[in-house]
């Protein structure tokens, strides 16, 4: 019987997307390609902002390139997923990090139009599966990968629109876990709680009432940086995680707690 060592979350030899990755300033998404760098993987910054996705990709340096894509755009996807092929040979990792947040404001769900619906829909839970179903003939051929989406301490429970499509992004989670588990292709979710990022501190900043009512429901601090998050990113995505699948990890300060 092997013995567990730190070496299981190495990521040497691994290809990684990570979606929305070029996002505002201190993003989630520029955490998580920094971190699976750092533990060795080479990384595809995507995002629809091109420059965005440049400027991380040149803060990481030769073990990332940028790419500019739409998740909502097959044709756009499979370029990116092309791009990963011909820069460092195959995908194991997916990260679906892109998502409309600050753009959903604070517009309520009996007042959404079907257009707005089906912009939000579209971005936050069919981009997530356009992405993985572009990635599973190269994770397939490379013998397996590892799939994480991005959820919200806001699906539980859903009390915005926002909160329903990170919901159903769970159902997403849950389901592609059982279709691709045959094909050693782990999938999970991390759902963030309240995280210090530069759109989350424009949406709800320190000293807002929102802020107040979260801190007394979380055992310890209501909010932290994205780099809290990457640990966790690491766990799902490397072979220290290799028997999850199927599983929502919270990571929110004790906010949401689920036995």
């Amino acid at each position: 019987m092997a013995d567990f060592t730190n070496q299981e979350f190495d990521l040497t030899g691994k290809v990684a997307i990570v979606t929305g990755a070029g996002g505002r300033g201190n993003s989630i998404g520029r955490a998580y390609a920094h971190a699976l760098a750092n533990a060795g993987a080479k990384v595809v910054v995507a995002d629809l902002s091109l420059e965005g996705a440049e400027k991380v990709a040149a803060e990481i340096g030769a073990n990332a390139i940028a790419v500019d894509v739409d998740i909502t755009d097959r044709a756009r996807v499979d370029a990116m997923v092309a791009r990963a092929v011909e820069a460092f040979g195959g995908v194991d990792i997916l990260v679906n990090n892109a998502a409309l947040m600050v753009e959903m404001g604070a517009a309520a769900t009996v007042e959404v139009t079907r257009k707005d619906f089906d912009m939000f829909v579209g971005v936050n839970v069919w981009g997530a599966i356009n992405c993985s179903q572009a990635v599973m003939p190269s994770m397939i051929a490379r013998g397996g990968g590892a799939i994480v989406n991005q959820m919200s301490a806001g699906a539980f429970p859903a009390q915005s629109l926002y909160g329903i499509t990170k919901l159903a992004l769970g159902g997403v989670t849950s389901t592609l876990a059982t279709e691709l588990g045959g094909h050693n292709i782990r999938v999970n979710a991390i759902a963030p709680g309240m995280t210090k990022t530069d759109a989350g501190l424009s949406m709800t900043p320190d000293d807002s009432p929102w802020i107040q009512s979260v801190v007394s429901r979380c055992v310890i601090q209501p909010r932290d940086t994205p780099d809290a998050l990457c640990g966790g990113l690491l766990l799902l995505v490397s072979d220290a995680g290799r028997w999850m699948s199927g599983q929502v990890l919270h990571i929110d300060g004790g906010w949401v707690m689920r036995t």
